[in-house]
């Protein structure tokens, strides 16, 4: 039995109240800017995280108001960027219904869908006891926003106690310049900060500010939960917290560039076959803070330009395997990605000037020093991967997909990989769900620069979000929503994937065109 929660809440900072609107107020905000500086670590991969880049952007000063705007939407996928300021709570945040959306009440609700940014603008966006719940979704941005004490007992309660949580077939979130904070741990009603359960991959979490909680967040919800993974951490802080920083079970975890203060029990946690890169953090005045904690089951990690500032370590045991006082690597990890590492000395100092909800969103040049990222405007048509020509107008030259071969991944009665090369746009292919691979292949490499993807009639608009695949070495070349003309770097290739992601409705492919 874990010894009970004793926890030295620190003072809280006094901020303004907020008077929550009851109503919506729904702004559209043309030419509007959000300053979202880069994405970083594990959401470039698997096609990149870009959130509602290219949609409209909404402004909401309730939770009621973020959920009229998810609904309002073409489709599911319809890229959107909402703006958020002011005090969301459970007073302002009920269900809204729409065939673009499925929220529900008391909580912020992501679920099946994609394509989505909600950014903290203005004096500031705070979810007050309001989690944000993301499943079945990807290509998610939440940036700039603070969620405090949401529980799971007592009264309100929101989102299984999580100020922040993903499951259930999560690909691509990106968490950046957020404060997640709770007063207290599971006896005082609440549960995790940030928790990945259920095959969620391809996250990062970068320049947050965690604090005040028994459990900072976790990867996988049991030891034979081991799909969930690629997760990056960097500059973030944790503050004042008991444990699971993260708890890692399976998968592949980076964590770099994160300061650790008052860890009371253990913090990173990695087991049952996980596998840590942790590299140049600063761990001060906490205990156990990397090993394998509370069972048997080894996880693993490698470690390199640490500090180790007043930390104690327990003795080994059945269940316990701390990785000090002197730790050492016990596994390689490697990295698909560029970056760049502060050296550990001072990124105490620069995740205190960087990190957490209202600070410019600020990042480290590389050298420990802020600096403010370049705004990106987010309503160019020009350049939203949305975007496409009319299918009315295919490229020119040869379609190259007549008398080649084709497969897919999936496919519905009646419904043939064939269809889709025949040059009739009276047959189709249709996966057997709502996502599903289509592919064309040749004998030999043939460079294709172009795609024309052909809706059969009577589902125009029912692709949402895509990526097209190199097959043979699964580089994605575009990705981003709706049918018609897609144009990417040439490429030589001997077969290349349409990938549907989401859609709205039954996507039905008439015709899948290529083209030098």
């Amino acid at each position: 039995m874990r010894r009970p929660l004793v926890l030295r809440l620190y003072a809280m900072l006094g901020l303004t109240a907020l008077a929550a609107l009851s109503g919506v107020l729904l702004l559209v905000v043309p030419g509007a800017s959000a300053a979202t500086g880069g994405v970083t670590g594990y959401a470039t991969q698997n096609g990149g995280t870009t959130g509602g880049a290219g949609g409209q952007t909404v402004r909401a000063t309730t939770g009621t108001a973020i959920h009229t705007a998810l609904c309002g939407r073409a489709s599911s996928s319809t890229p959107i960027i909402i703006e958020v300021t002011g005090t969301i709570n459970h007073g302002n945040t009920a269900k809204v219904s729409g065939d673009s959306c499925n929220t529900a009440a008391g909580v912020i609700e992501l679920k099946q869908i994609s394509n989505v940014s909600i950014i903290g603008v203005g004096s500031g966006a705070v979810f007050d006891q309001l989690g944000i719940h993301i499943r079945e979704a990807s290509n998610i941005i939440i940036q700039n926003v603070t969620i405090r004490n949401v529980k799971k007992s007592g009264s309100p309660t929101s989102n299984g106690g999580d100020a922040i949580s993903m499951e259930s077939d999560v690909r691509n979130v990106w968490v950046d310049h957020t404060t997640l904070e709770a007063s207290g741990g599971e006896s005082e009603g609440y549960d995790g900060l940030f928790d990945m359960k259920d095959n969620t991959q391809y996250v990062t979490l970068s320049y947050s500010i965690l604090r005040n909680s028994g459990r900072g967040g976790l990867i996988g919800s049991s030891e034979s939960d081991r799909s969930n993974g690629f997760v990056t951490f960097h500059h973030n802080l944790y503050s004042n917290i008991d444990s699971r920083t993260p708890l890692l079970r399976g998968g592949i975890s980076h964590i770099y560039n994160n300061t650790y203060v008052d860890l009371h029990e253990s913090g990173i946690n990695s087991r049952a076959g996980g596998r840590a890169k942790v590299e140049n953090n600063h761990f001060k005045n906490s205990k156990d803070v990397l090993g394998t904690f509370y069972t048997s089951e080894a996880g693993y990690w490698q470690v390199a330009g640490n500090i180790f500032d007043n930390v104690t370590w327990s003795s080994p045991g059945e269940d316990n395997n701390p990785a000090g006082p002197n730790p050492q690597s016990n596994t390689s990890v490697s990295i698909p990605y560029s970056y760049t590492l502060d050296g550990a000395s001072c990124v105490p100092a620069v995740v205190a000037q960087t990190a957490g909800a209202n600070k410019g969103n600020q990042v480290s040049d590389g050298n420990c020093t802020p600096q403010s990222p370049s705004p990106t405007t987010t309503t160019s048509p020009t350049t939203s991967p949305t975007v496409s020509p009319s299918p009315t107008q295919p490229p020119d030259g040869t379609n190259l997909s007549i008398g080649a071969g084709s497969d897919g991944s999936s496919k519905a009665d009646g419904t043939s990989y064939g269809n889709v090369r025949d040059g009739s746009m009276s047959t189709f292919w249709s996966p057997s769900g709502s996502t599903g691979d289509i592919s064309i292949k040749w004998s030999s490499a043939k460079t294709i620069s172009s795609i024309n993807i052909r809706e059969a009639a009577g589902s125009t608009g029912a692709i949402g979000s895509w990526q097209v695949v190199n097959a043979g070495n699964g580089t994605v070349l575009k990705s981003g929503s709706g049918a018609g003309v897609i144009s990417f770097s040439a490429t030589s290739l001997t077969k290349i994937t349409f990938r549907i992601t989401g859609s709205s409705g039954v996507p039905k492919v008439a015709e899948f065109e290529t083209y030098a």
